[in-house]
């Protein structure tokens, strides 16, 4: 019998951070143990979610708030949303601006849905994290990748972004603090690219879901630079607050001219087909971000360690160079040999994992040009894993 047609649409998505999953599964069923470093879940190893909001879930559940909240999101959690966005970017918005989502994948799924077209470009870091060039492609668009510059900490080449614009260019995407790269982006640059949208009449999508995890250099926000210039931000709770599985995130517009009015209207129907976030969660964001704050603070100074030490061990490795990353939790380090010794990335990861049972994930799953050559390696996991991790990975070089 011949098989349901499906859409091309559907067929062609991938998403290399858990597409990799598969053949670890694969080799835990025939008994080997695996080391997971693919996804950037903090939560899954020794970092928890803060009890003050664990507790704020149970009570939601258990004083009745479990209807369906309204589609945009819970005012109040809105509010809180514009208090935190004031207090922590200096960002003015307010509750009208807001949409909550389920975590920043809904709201890029959102907005992509809102301005791609067949057709139309979206302009985006190179290496980008994996859902703005899928849900670009998932509406019929074309991913376009600027250029970022490794031997400078993953800066943006502004001349690049400038050539890469045409007249089917819709949106320019930045991702800051950067994933997979970890690169803080400094005033400057961010600005710089603002100019270049104003100048051509683009929107920026500006993710900053990291905004609380930087190390050395103050976060500044897209929207806290932007003057007349269109923003729409993306954050969320998954990984400051630790809140991960709970799914919930938020995109703001952040608009003095009254350019985004339609998209918002728009953005605002998507919510409606959903029905609305997880009430109880949403109870859960408020007192998140109304709470006490110290365990941000002492994650970052954790995941800084963390970060230091993975970056020393990886460059200590042969064949292997890393550049240091300033915010998140990732580290994307290129693999000399490949190309030599391994026709590609992928091919790199899977001999890594067949014969260590580390899993890294390939490069080219966060943009051929620019991410080929690189592993992506998160270092949120504890320092016995990490350990375990780097000593494999290091024997495994030497023997290659």
């Amino acid at each position: 019998m011949q098989p349901f047609k499906v859409s091309k649409r559907t067929r062609t998505i991938e998403y290399a951070i858990r597409d990799i999953i598969g053949f670890a599964k694969n080799l835990e069923k025939q008994g080997k143990k695996i080391l997971y470093l693919n996804i950037g879940d903090p939560v899954k190893y020794d970092f928890d979610t803060p009890a003050y909001i664990k507790k704020a879930l149970c009570d939601a559940v258990n004083s009745g708030a479990n209807w369906y909240a309204t589609s945009e999101g819970e005012r109040d959690l809105r509010e809180a949303i514009c208090e935190k966005e004031k207090r922590v970017n200096g960002v003015d918005i307010t509750p009208e601006d807001v949409v909550v989502t389920a975590g920043v994948s809904e709201a890029i799924q959102m907005t992509m849905a809102a301005i791609v077209e067949n057709g139309d470009e979206v302009i985006m870091p190179g290496p980008t994290y994996p859902p703005y060039m899928s849900y670009t492609l998932f509406y019929e668009g074309k991913p376009v990748f600027y250029r970022t510059i490794e031997a400078e900490g993953w800066r943006p080449d502004i001349d690049d972004i400038r050539k890469k614009i045409s007249k089917k260019t819709r949106a320019i995407v930045i991702i800051n603090p950067n994933n997979p790269a970890g690169a803080l982006y400094d005033e400057k640059t961010v600005k710089a690219i603002l100019n270049i949208a104003a100048e051509h009449g683009l929107l920026v999508l500006s993710d900053e879901i990291y905004d609380r995890i930087v190390y050395e250099r103050k976060f500044v926000s897209t929207s806290y630079i932007a003057k007349d210039t269109p923003v729409v931000g993306l954050n969320g709770f998954s990984k400051a607050y630790l809140m991960t599985g709970w799914r919930l995130g938020y995109l703001y517009f952040h608009d003095s001219t009254g350019q985004l009015k339609e998209l918002k209207e728009c953005v605002q129907k998507e919510t409606r087909i959903r029905l609305s976030s997880t009430t109880p969660v949403q109870k859960a964001g408020i007192t998140a971000l109304r709470g006490p704050q110290d365990h941000i603070k002492e994650m970052v100074n954790q995941l800084r360690q963390r970060r230091d030490y993975t970056v020393k061990r990886l460059c200590e490795i042969n064949g292997i160079t890393c550049t240091k990353p300033e915010g998140a939790f990732y580290v994307f380090p290129r693999i000399l040999k490949i190309g030599s010794k391994w026709k590609n990335d992928m091919e790199f990861v899977l001999d890594v994992l067949n014969n260590t049972g580390v899993l890294l994930v390939p490069g080219t799953g966060f943009g051929e040009a620019y991410g080929k050559g690189h592993v992506r390696i998160v270092f949120c996991a504890d320092m016995e894993t990490l350990e375990k991790s780097m000593n494999s990975l290091e024997a495994f070089m030497k023997n290659k």
